[in-house]
């Protein structure tokens, strides 16, 4: 009766609140639950102090419901780190190519420019002291750079401690095998991260051991630790034709520094030391192409790319591809006939040698830049190689030759992508049809290498290619490759005028 009549009264305001002690234990309690209640948004557990093990009935009620509400929220919090590829693979496939291919955007450093207009920012602290042209000089001027022979240093250049200088033995297999190896990992990526060159051995035998070639110009860098290769350049000899003034010099090929050196100066090193040897045998002057800018291009061009297979390159986002078109209507805009048309062509053979020299050689006066083809040269460059080259010859009535076209295979591995692994592309190496259409010649080789199983047919608006281009539906990209002379300055030439194709 007692406790009801508390209740009653304490109802009506009528019985004085509790003593202070009672009171300061009744916020004990309350502050305990509302700490309570707090750990549950905090990632760590807190320890119960004495006060709170001796809980009464009503507070043990009220610790219950909260441990309860804290096990509901400790469901939705993560189990300790989680494996971030594991949270990757755990996406859908799409989403996974656009994080990889962001993570490689951002993840290029300092790269050089791609515009004339960046360059003339740019401070070219090696280039700077090499022979060459500076950038935005005016020249109307032929012949070297640097006058007069230069000296030629007898040792090589000094690598970073732990590297070592290593001429490389093509004729090895297993030196073959992973000179593909530092390329294929290491030299070209698209910048959205979806291709990547394939190199196989007899590409590199094709543009690494034409005539004359010499071993000492295979220059590798390797680890001395574990003799990896991890660097490498190459030169070729070739006679050029610049502005009718014929020049004996090299190309150079395939420059590749392993991603991880990039930042440690060792392209630099390299160029000097294959300039060196070069210069060795007494040649001084060279060719190179690059896709950025640098001091100082002869000449600028750009690559058009034609649909074979549009489905694939679609599927792909190929540059220079249309995306915002059905592809049902895309296939048929670049759909081919099924046979070529002109007469007299076929495929080239060994016995074609001489007769194609001599129409390479009365071909190259319309240009200011050209490439001075021996017999031995047209056998190496043009001959059909199994999956390589592909080189074709139009025979006249008189049984002479009338024309004759050439590409060359270049594979991509396709990166990040489920469905489709590989893509093949042609790119022209020549098309050379005096006394017919350029357009309907051209328009058979796109033919011929569909029928080939190739997926794309690439071009530079280089020689009389820019009277075919936009009619045979090729497209632009926004990508252009560079032509340099080293060691030789002279008026820049224009795409028109510049009369042959570097392979790489």
């Amino acid at each position: 009766m007692k406790k009801n009549s508390e209740l009653v009264g304490r109802e009506q305001g009528l019985v004085t609140p509790p003593p202070l002690a009672a009171r300061d234990k009744t916020q004990k309690a309350t502050n305990c639950i509302a700490k309570r209640s707090q750990s549950i948004y905090k990632p760590s557990t807190m320890t119960a102090s004495k006060d709170e093990k001796q809980q009464t009935p009503d507070e043990s009620v009220t610790a219950k419901e909260t441990k309860k509400h804290k096990k509901k929220a400790d469901n939705w919090r993560p189990l300790g780190p989680r494996d971030p590829f594991a949270m990757l693979n755990a996406l859908p496939e799409e989403k996974q190519q656009e994080i990889q291919r962001a993570l490689h955007l951002f993840n290029l450093g300092p790269t050089l420019p791609r515009t004339l207009e960046q360059a003339k920012k740019h401070q070219y602290h090696f280039w700077d002291t090499q022979p060459v042209p500076k950038l935005g000089d005016t020249i109307s001027s032929h012949g070297p750079v640097a006058d007069g022979e230069r000296r030629v240093r007898a040792e090589p250049y000094s690598l970073p401690q732990g590297f070592s200088w290593d001429t490389l033995d093509l004729s090895s297999a297993a030196v073959l095998k992973e000179l593909c190896t530092l390329l294929n990992d290491n030299f070209t990526v698209e910048d959205d991260n979806t291709l990547r060159l394939d190199f196989t051995e007899e590409f590199l035998k094709w543009t690494l051991q034409s005539p004359q070639w010499l071993p000492q110009w295979h220059c590798g860098v390797r680890v001395d630790s574990n003799k990896k290769l991890v660097g490498f350049i190459a030169a070729v000899p070739t006679d050029l034709t610049v502005y009718a003034k014929e020049i004996n010099m090299v190309q150079v090929r395939l420059l590749c520094v392993h991603k991880k050196l990039r930042q440690k100066r060792m392209t630099p090193v390299l160029i000097r030391e294959l300039s060196r040897r070069v210069a060795q045998r007494g040649v001084q002057q060279g060719l190179y192409s690059a896709h950025v800018v640098l001091p100082t291009p002869l000449s600028t061009c750009s690559y058009w790319h034609r649909s074979l297979n549009t489905r694939k390159l679609m599927e792909l986002k190929y540059p220079g591809v249309r995306q915002d078109i059905a592809v049902q209507r895309a296939v048929k805009l670049n759909k081919l006939r099924d046979a070529t048309k002109t007469a007299g062509l076929r495929a080239m053979t060994r016995a074609d040698i001489p007769a194609l020299h001599s129409l390479l050689q009365s071909n190259k006066s319309k240009f200011d830049l050209s490439t001075n083809f021996s017999v031995q040269g047209v056998e190496h460059w043009l001959l059909p190689r199994d999956r390589l080259t592909f080189s074709y010859v139009i025979q006249g009535e008189d049984g002479g030759l009338s024309g004759a076209f050439s590409f060359f295979s270049l594979s991509w591995e396709v990166l990040n992508d489920p469905q489709h692994l590989e893509l093949r592309e042609a790119q022209l190496l020549f098309c050379l049809c005096p006394s017919a259409d350029l357009k309907d010649v051209m328009e058979d080789a796109l033919v011929l290498a569909k029928a080939k199983g190739f997926d794309v047919f690439t071009a530079l608006d280089v020689m009389d290619n820019k009277t075919f281009l936009e009619n045979l539906k090729f497209n632009m990209s926004g990508k252009r490759t560079h032509t340099y002379l080293y060691n030789w300055k002279c008026p820049t030439v224009n795409p028109d005028k510049v009369g042959f194709v570097l392979p790489i």
